[in-house]
């Protein structure tokens, strides 16, 4: 039987363990984040056939900043996202989904993609269409549920 500095020790040990591997599971969560908004972020720039320049002087950011962003070196606050999504002329909700301030809306992102991305619309019809796109798609999927895979191959 362990004595109780021993019981203690060992407990120190598993939470220091368990602290160090969540912080570097927290830091790979993190750096993926930062990584696929800027992936984005980069897409939409140079879809949009923006130099990085331009997109930091529009943005109100220093170029260095806006490419570390890129890169997935930086997170950006939710306020230097909604700067770089008017530089980008695409709504703020789109960054902060990508960066995971909010979650994703309902629906084929496919098609939301198609309506972020068709240039012919504002901002606010874009907003419209997917606030109706989100209601039918999570009205179908209430009166249509998704077959379950296991009853399928019984």
């Amino acid at each position: 039987m362990q004595n109780p500095s021993e019981i203690v020790s060992t407990v120190r040990d598993s939470v220091t363990h368990a602290a160090a591997s969540a912080a570097a599971e927290a830091t790979t969560v993190s750096t993926a984040v930062s990584s696929q908004v800027g992936d984005f972020i980069r897409s939409q720039r140079n879809t949009a056939q923006v130099s990085l320049r331009e997109l930091a002087r529009t943005a109100g950011v220093s170029n260095p900043y806006l490419s570390q962003v890129e890169r997935g070196l930086r997170k950006p606050s939710a306020e230097i996202l909604a700067q770089i999504a008017r530089g980008l002329k695409i709504s703020a909700e789109t960054l902060y989904e990508q960066a995971g301030i909010l979650d994703r809306r309902s629906g084929n992102p496919d098609t939301v993609a198609a309506i972020r991305a068709d240039l012919s619309l504002s901002e606010r019809h874009k907003q419209v269409l997917l606030e109706l796109y989100e209601t039918y798609a999570r009205e179908h999927a209430l009166t249509n549920p998704a077959p379950d895979p296991q009853e399928e191959s019984a």
